[in-house]
């Protein structure tokens, strides 16, 4: 009876000690309410806070310290920007990728988060990463360029991250690395649906999802994204009236992991679909296990 009666205790601990604490943070722009009653990030923690095994918080970029007080005590930060991308200082979007560098944390960004300070910070690192690994002499003298802000491409333009290499007496003496863009030449709020193709039905992420489902209202955004070659493409896009896009791409970085989830826009309720809300449930909880603790 007494081992009996030590079942609940010890179950008590454990069901703590597996929960994935989750940080919403969003820039809680106005015209979200075209879509969302209390702004996309609170609804967003809404549903996942309801779920088991889930501890949410919601922040906004208004709160202090930016809303990122409590970092350090996350597992994963879900990022939602926009208009406000270039308030948040650099050293934030330092500060994530050093986190996500060492297994402490993974970073989820959503759709227009593409030109977020910590999803630039963190693809600026990853193309540091693979320079080396591609030019592993430690003679080889590596220029970084940071792109000259936030501008998009056009269609004909060298895709970001891009290497050049001088050769001198037969070995690479110099590299210089223009640093990618994290952004894509076509964009298009039009709000047509977008057909989605589940390409790894296996990974964890696109768990209980259909190969093919549709997003009925979608904002566009069209290939060559500006990043760094994705370690997996759980998803693509594709529009009637054309465009296509890689809409769930995972990198590693270090001993962490970076999650970027396209569908998205701030006055479409793409976070209301129910496959879009089981993409979320399932990285979260991914993700989360993922990092050491």
């Amino acid at each position: 009876m007494w081992i009996l009666a030590l079942i609940p205790l010890l179950a008590l601990p454990l069901a703590a000690a597996d929960s994935v604490n989750v940080l919403v943070w969003d820039e809680r722009q106005p015209r979200q309410s075209q879509a969302y009653d209390n702004f996309l990030g609170n609804e967003i923690a809404a549903h996942l806070e309801a779920l088991p095994g889930l501890e949410v918080v919601s922040v906004g970029q208004d709160d202090p310290s930016h809303g990122l007080g409590a970092l350090d005590q996350q597992d994963v930060l879900v990022w939602w920007g926009h208009v406000r991308q270039g308030e948040i200082p650099d050293e934030v979007g330092q500060r994530v990728v050093e986190l996500v560098r060492s297994g402490k944390l993974a970073l989820l960004t959503l759709h227009s988060a593409h030109w977020s300070v910590p999803f630039m910070e963190a693809m600026y690192s990853r193309t540091r990463d693979d320079a080396k690994r591609r030019f592993p002499n430690p003679e080889t003298k590596i220029e970084f360029v940071p792109p000259p802000g936030r501008m998009p491409p056009a269609y004909d333009s060298i895709v970001t991250p891009a290497y050049y290499a001088f050769v001198r007496r037969g070995k690479v003496s110099q590299v210089r690395v223009d640093l990618p863009n994290c952004v894509f030449p076509g964009v298009d709020a039009h709000g047509k649906p977008s057909l989605v193709t589940v390409t790894m039905p296996e990974h964890p992420i696109m768990a209980g999802l259909p190969r093919q489902f549709e997003i009925p209202q979608s904002e566009m955004y069209d290939e060559p994204f500006h990043v760094p070659e994705p370690d997996q493409v759980l998803f693509r896009e594709d529009w009637r009236g054309g465009g296509w896009f890689r809409g769930g791409m995972l990198w590693n970085l270090g001993e962490g992991k970076v999650f970027y989830f396209r569908p998205g826009h701030e006055t479409f309720p793409v976070f209301k679909d129910a496959n879009m809300l089981r993409i979320l449930e399932n990285a979260v909880r991914w993700l989360g296990q993922e990092v050491q603790r």
